[in-house]
């Protein structure tokens, strides 16, 4: 079960740029994050939206990859504008305060970034996804789930906000009596895990970014006892790589897709058009771009579990609920 992607914000910035001759080549720069393709994130996901739009449209990639240090982002980054790239797609918050130098020295250079909305800069489109509202489904379903009537959160420390807007909301939007629960994490996500499950919780949300092995391991260790209660996971794709078998999948309950390949066919597209459509995403502070959420596909949420997939229509109602988030 799928729910396609939108649009959010309705507040329209038309910023036009010359359309582009048929007769010329154009280039769309990516600058990979750390490791480039092959990561089982961002840069797959972004590498999956390129192939995507070559098969409607007409451009050329120029590809590069950091190894991390911002020396190293601001020397990739001036390559490509080198390069004359109708668009530079940057990859991830690590490039977002070389974009926000940039930018302004290079003001006649569109640029996107990807999964971040911190560079306040009118010719950077910031590609971001609507988080709550995939919280709101994951703890609606968590709380759906639940037979111990608690439900668990691991998350990073500035997500309180996530917790309380997004998955906390969908737990206590189900008429059935469920606790959530939330353990920030600080250091072990394995030790989280465990904890979250001493105190009851059977479903747990893990919303931060990296690899969910850890918390899977803790997962799968604890339904191998006979005796202790079956535990389910929640996680997030592309911020998270989780590797699972034949046995192990059914401790899979279900998955929040970000579709950044579908943002990159879009904004691909409009560069090529030679048109720019920018939302207000933070009209004080100046950063513009696209938050894409449920409504039209940009966030999906996927059921992987039987039991779950039984409680569908419910999940749909709850969708209509959550598509009214605004972040």
């Amino acid at each position: 079960m799928k729910f396609r992607l939108a649009l959010v914000f309705a507040l329209i910035l038309g910023v036009v740029t010359p359309a582009v001759s048929s007769a010329e080549p154009v280039t769309i720069g990516v600058a990979y994050d750390i490791g480039g393709r092959g990561d089982k994130s961002f840069n797959d996901a972004t590498a999956a939206g390129l192939e995507l739009a070559k098969k409607s449209l007409d451009f050329e990639v120029e590809a590069v990859v950091t190894d991390g240090t911002s020396l190293d982002r601001d020397k990739r980054i001036r390559s490509l504008i080198t390069k004359k790239c109708a668009l530079i797609i940057a990859i991830g918050a690590g490039y977002g305060p070389t974009l926000q130098v940039l930018a302004f020295e290079f003001p006649n250079t569109q640029f996107a970034i990807i999964n971040d909305a911190s560079v306040a800069a009118v010719n950077v489109s910031s590609i971001v996804f609507a988080e709550t509202q995939g919280a709101y489904l994951a703890g609606f379903s968590a709380a759906q789930m639940s037979k111990t009537g608690k439900v668990a959160m691991i998350a990073n420390s500035n997500q309180a906000d996530l917790f309380k807007d997004g998955f906390s909301a969908g737990v206590l939007a189900n008429k059935k009596k469920v606790i959530p629960v939330v353990k920030y994490v600080s250091g072990s996500y394995s030790l989280a895990a465990s904890q979250v499950i001493a105190v009851g919780a059977d479903v747990i949300y893990l919303s931060t970014q990296g690899s969910t092995a850890e918390v899977f391991k803790v997962i799968v260790s604890n339904n191998a006892k006979k005796s202790a209660k079956k535990v389910a996971l929640i996680n997030i794709e592309p911020d998270q790589y989780l590797a699972v078998t034949n046995e192990t999948k059914r401790f899979l309950a279900a998955t929040v897709v970000k579709r950044v390949d579908k943002a990159i066919v879009d904004i691909i597209s409009k560069s090529l058009s030679g048109d720019q459509f920018l939302d207000y995403l933070d009209l004080d502070a100046g950063i513009f771009g696209s938050r894409y959420g449920i409504n039209g596909g940009g966030v999906e949420f996927i059921v992987r579990s039987r039991e779950l997939l039984a409680k569908s229509d419910a999940i749909n109602i709850a969708a209509v609920a959550a598509e009214k988030i605004a972040a």
